[in-house]
């Protein structure tokens, strides 16, 4: 088990974040790495982790769409395709990317429509998708048909069974849209594993005070009624075309779904998502103390860990997949784990730091980084080290423990201590057993699945 730490997924550049950091905590003397199947063998296998060559998505994409009916879009047509930015954080974003242009190589061939357009949804502010478009080329794809799309753009009225709600005018500005999204369990505080499919329509496709609604007008399971509400809309029905969800397990990206039904791939993508992460996810609620390292793009609350977000331990042990659960609201209606016992920054987005600062103390691994965040975020840093080395050192004697998790974008195994290897492997068979014998058929009869047909 104790073996090198795994090579983390590369960062991609950006003015959200600091300088690049000159070194991972995957570098750092001390740093193992523990293999998802070492922990639970039954994760369903990966046809991609790594790597230049995407033949096996685009196959996987290819074999999906096969069962998709596109006679509905007609030569002279117009169609969105809608993407969301935070696909391009899973695994370098090669995977999603590749996903993209399947689809519209698919489509065009198949329906003989040229005018397919790419919607680049963003959760604020355009330089995200400015950089991701010329990060990932998607200038020769796409050419001159990319719109980058946020929650602040022009809105279009939508009449739905709880009101009008406004979605983005971009986003539904053609003949038909197909949804292109992805499945891994970031927010499951927020949508519980409800309709998550259909999240997008308000997270990614709608307007500030439709997204609003959702965080704020209700509670986090009842908030699901509004993505359901905008897309049963007849306006959205009258151009939604399918849905194509790029979907993954603690081991990488396992296949690629394609449905007409949405709701019919939503109901895929929960058994998948149970099955894959439930056991990992109950697993992170077991951590009873940890030094958690921040080191990959992309929002603090948005790194990968064996390909689990990191949000997912700042809001353990709660099971926010038992829906008979009603987490108690705290101090800045945040439930989070009393188990981190301190944060050290190698690199995330400078964004939403501080929300976690209330709760966490933080070690900045060196003054280049402390540079790159807010003044807010240094001044109440615990230690500006001089280099990730001494902030790792200093981390696990602040906080101590020296079980030491890193987040820092990998799929497959998991960067950490060895101690921390130790105690999840410990964990990791009576984890498993509850989870067959008790959580899984839980949570899928929950959701309407018989566990007999899983």
């Amino acid at each position: 088990m104790h073996q090198a730490a795994a090579t983390p997924p590369r960062i991609m550049p950006s003015v959200s974040g600091p300088e690049l950091p000159p070194c991972r905590v995957a570098d750092l003397p001390g740093i193992t790495s523990l293999e998802i199947r070492h922990l639970f063998p039954e994760v369903p296998e990966q046809i991609y982790l790594k790597g230049e060559d995407f033949s096996a998505i685009r196959r996987a994409t290819e074999n999906a769409l096969e069962h998709v009916e596109m006679s509905m879009i007609g030569p002279q047509d117009s169609v969105n395709l809608l993407c969301s930015e935070h696909g391009f954080s899973i695994l370098e974003g090669g995977p999603y990317r590749e996903m993209l242009r399947t689809i519209k190589d698919v489509v065009q061939k198949r329906t003989g429509c040229e005018n397919i357009r790419l919607r680049f949804s963003v959760g604020s502010g355009k330089s995200e998708a400015r950089e991701m478009i010329a990060y990932f080329g998607l200038e020769k794809d796409f050419g001159n048909k990319i719109k980058s799309v946020g929650p602040f753009d022009r809105g279009v009225a939508i009449e739905t069974e709880i009101g009008t709600l406004y979605g983005i005018a971009k986003i539904y500005d053609a003949d038909w849209i197909i949804h292109a999204h992805y499945d891994d369990p970031r927010e499951l505080y927020f949508h519980h594993l409800i309709d998550r499919a259909l999240k997008p329509f308000t997270m990614s496709y709608a307007r500030l005070e439709t997204r609003s609604v959702y965080h704020k007008n209700f509670d986090s399971r009842s908030s699901n009624i509004v993505p359901r509400a905008i897309f049963e809309s007849p306006f959205v029905q009258s151009k939604f075309a399918f849905a194509c969800l790029l979907m993954t397990s603690p081991a990488g990206v396992v296949d690629i779904g394609a449905d007409n039904d949405l709701h019919r791939l939503n109901r895929r993508l929960i058994i998948n998502t149970l099955k894959s992460f439930g056991k990992l996810i109950r697993l992170f609620g077991e951590i009873d103390e940890c030094v958690a390292a921040l080191d990959a793009g992309r929002w603090p609350w948005y790194l990968h860990g064996g390909g689990l977000t990191s949000g997912n331990l700042f809001m353990a042990p709660t099971d926010h997949l038992d829906l008979d659960i009603c987490p108690v609201r705290k101090t800045g209606n945040k439930l989070v784990n009393s188990a981190v016992k301190m944060l050290l920054l190698n690199y995330t987005w400078r964004e939403n730091l501080h929300g976690l600062l209330a709760f966490y103390p933080i070690i900045i691994a060196s003054p280049k980084i402390a540079e790159g965040l807010s003044f807010g975020v240094q001044k109440r840093a615990k230690m500006i080290a001089d280099d990730p080395e001494q902030a790792l050192s200093a981390a696990i004697r602040m906080a101590a423990t020296d079980k030491v998790i890193v987040f820092d974008g990998s799929f497959g195994s998991i960067n950490l201590s060895p101690s921390m290897g130790d105690f999840l492997t410990s964990r990791a068979p009576e984890v498993s057993r509850k989870v067959d014998e008790h959580y899984l058929p839980l949570w899928l009869r929950q959701r309407g699945i018989d566990p007999k047909e899983v």
